[in-house]
This record gives structure tokens, sequence and C-alpha cells, in this order.
């Protein structure tokens, strides 16, 4: 197996795995999704809420907030069990007239903070006011989609073979992630790693291109909802994995 980077910015990462198969890549997308943890808030307690949202409504809302998680500090807790490294409290006190960004929520760790400040929470109206604790907790995407630290997914590194380039020239403007190129109302592959494999560059001209998707070779993409990095949850996700793979060999081995 080889990874080589194509592209990384703060909050997306795309790289091409050569020499595997589906099932792996598949296993590793999965993980981050489903089983990579986040913080997010789970329980909301309110002391005053006279906005024009309903206290379950503005739970939702809080609880979709994507909230910088510190894996290092917090563990998981599927028992419930209480203390400081299982749990995070932020706080909230506004009145209005005013307009509710996540930078309003005051938390106890300075580390875990809102990655998004200026999401509007809610609009107060004036007399309107909101005070309110939560409490955030580490969970899994497979548990709830708010503990989901992004997206990830891949496709087949693609091959493109241009078979008549006179004729195919439109191509080029068909292609909605700009993979080909004219160059003297010649079609030429400018970027062949934008190449998604939607087929409508072939569906315009079936006989004059052909482009299929490797069996062994991926270009892996993830974007980031704010809590970790990409890298950091594929880090993790790999962590997982591992562990996975060595509780799975231990079960083998009691086997008789």
């Amino acid at each position: 197996m080889d990874l080589k980077l194509i592209s990384k910015d703060k909050e997306k990462l795309t790289f091409l795995i050569k020499d595997t198969n589906p099932a792996y890549v598949n296993t590793l997308r999965r993980l981050i999704i489903g089983e990579v943890p986040t913080l997010a808030i789970d329980e909301v307690k309110f002391k005053q809420n006279t906005s024009a949202l309903y206290d379950e409504i503005l739970a939702h809302r809080l609880g979709l907030i994507p909230l910088k998680t510190d894996l290092k500090s917090y563990s998981l807790n599927p028992e419930g069990k209480i203390g400081p490294q299982y749990e995070v409290i932020l706080t909230m006190k506004v009145k209005g007239p005013k307009i509710v960004y996540a930078s309003d929520l005051i938390s106890t760790d300075k580390k875990v903070q809102p990655a998004y400040p200026g999401l509007i929470i809610a609009k107060l109206a004036e007399g309107q006011e909101i005070e309110l604790e939560a409490k955030a907790v580490l969970g899994k995407g497979k548990w709830h989609a708010k503990f989901s630290p992004g997206l990830a997914f891949y496709n087949a590194y693609p091959s493109i073979d241009i078979i008549n380039s006179t004729k195919c020239s439109d191509a080029a403007k068909i292609c909605p992630t700009n993979v080909f190129r004219v160059e003297n109302k010649k079609l030429k592959v400018h970027d062949l790693e934008k190449c998604n494999l939607c087929m409508a560059c072939v569906e315009a001209f079936p006989n004059d291109l052909k482009v299929e998707g490797s069996k062994k070779d991926f270009i892996f993409k993830i974007e980031s909802w704010g809590q970790l990095k990409p890298k950091e949850m594929v880090e993790e996700a790999l962590k997982i994995f591992n562990s996975k793979l060595d509780e799975f060999e231990k079960g083998l081995k009691s086997v008789k």
C-alpha cells in the first residue's frame, strides 16, 4: 500500500491510496464517520427561556453545534459515570435585543469551544432572555449524527482514454469538475485526479471517450465539521481499526 497527498487545508484532506481494495477503503470511511468520537452537547438545563424557540428546539440546535474536541483529555462514557474526564459544562446567559451566537456559550474548558463561533442560535427581542447550562460528552457517529466528525468518501482512481480528441472537444464544457482542457481544438486531460467518474463525458461521446475506475487505487476525501482536524480523524480511525483487529485476534485464539 502506498499513500500520496493530493491536497489539504484546515478542513479538507484528499489523498490517493494505492494497491489496496474497496473493502479496506470502505472500512476506513465507516470508522471515520461512525467510530471516531467527538464532543457534542447532550443535555441542556433551562433556567430561563422566553425566546420564540421552544426548549426542545433550542436544545436540538445546541446539540448540532460542532465543538472543538481534545481526545486526550476526555473519555467515552457509555456507563454514565460522573467525572471531569467524561463531560464539559457550557453555560449561557443572554438578554435581548440580541442575536445569540455560538460564541455566547461559555465553556469550563478553554480547549472546548464552538468550532464556528459565528453560528446563529437564536434572535432575541426586547425583554426576551435565555439562561441555561449544557453538558457536552464524547460520543460516536453511530450513536447519533451530532457526534460524527465530518464527511469521508472515496472513488476509484480514474483512467481516461481519448479515442478521438477532435470530435469530443465539447467534453471540456460538459465535465462538471473541469478535468479536460481544449488545446488547438483537441481535447486533453488537464487534471485527472479531479475526475469523479460521473461519466457525463462518456454519455455525450460514447464512441470517442473511455473512462474507467481502478479496482486497487482510490482517491479518499475527508471534510471535517470542525471538531477534529482531518489528519486527526484518520489517525484516530486507524487506532480504532487496530484495536478492533486485536480484539478479533484474541477472540479467535479463544476458539478451540
